[in-house]
């Protein structure tokens, strides 16, 4: 039995049902980003996913820029690590090694293309799946705008992750519906939120996500150290957070 099956086995007496967010999306994505658990002094991991088909070509150089940020915060509490994993054209779908520099992850980024295909959402998770059995993963976060596979086989997938601990964060481009349901599926399966934005709301995406990093990495002095140097996701998200025993 290999360890995956055992820490699912453990897992599985812990797992709760819990209730989609009907309307406050970004509430609820703050409410669950809460849960990650930090591990002060050591690097936190994140898995940053992305769709890269034709669809998403608008918003790629967008994910570049956002992805930096999130280094350059999380790099004055402890560090960061991110695994970069993309799909794109026919059957494609690539992991990267673990990047704790944002020049080199965006020296990768800048050399993958958009290129027309459907969405591969299951190799990712699948790659998740295999990072998660080697090492603690603080969390999956996914951006994409469509999913055209088999939601049960999806859910099958996010439900183990669930069970290793994995919460996703889904933020999706546009209001494609049956993503969204999808998408808020996977969410409440790993205990992690779902979150729609558009071009417009690009700048709360990347507050957001940058206050996930530095939780990630170093806690909540962390979080309140981002605050006071004015990060409004930090501020949102400290809000979330119960007080202090």
């Amino acid at each position: 039995m290999g360890k995956t099956d055992e820490r699912m086995k453990e897992a599985l007496v812990r797992q709760k049902s819990e209730l989609p967010s009907a309307d406050a999306d970004v509430s609820a994505f703050l409410e669950k980003a809460r849960n990650i658990k930090p591990q002060p002094g050591s690097d936190g991991r994140l898995i940053f996913a992305l769709d890269a088909t034709m669809s998403r070509q608008p918003t790629w150089d967008q994910a570049c820029h956002i992805q930096a940020e999130m280094f350059q915060e999380a790099g004055s509490i402890g560090g960061l690590n991110i695994k970069l994993v993309y799909f794109r054209g026919f059957g494609e779908c690539r992991a990267s090694r673990w990047f704790n520099s944002s020049d080199d992850l965006a020296r990768a980024m800048s050399r993958i293309s958009c290129q027309g295909g459907r969405t591969q959402i299951r190799k990712v998770l699948t790659a998740a799946l295999e990072a998660a059995d080697r090492e603690k993963i603080a969390a999956l976060v996914y951006v994409g705008d469509c999913m055209e596979e088999d939601v049960d086989l999806l859910c099958d997938k996010a439900g183990q992750l669930g069970l290793l601990g994995v919460p996703m964060f889904l933020f999706q481009e546009g209001r494609d519906s049956v993503a969204e349901r999808a998408f808020r599926e996977m969410a409440r399966l790993t205990k992690g939120a779902y979150c729609p934005f558009d071009a417009g709301a690009a700048r709360q995406l990347a507050e957001l996500l940058k206050a996930v990093a530095v939780f990630a990495s170093g806690g909540r002095s962390a979080l309140q150290a981002l605050e006071r140097k004015g990060g409004q996701g930090a501020r949102l998200l400290l809000q979330q957070l119960p007080p202090k025993s």
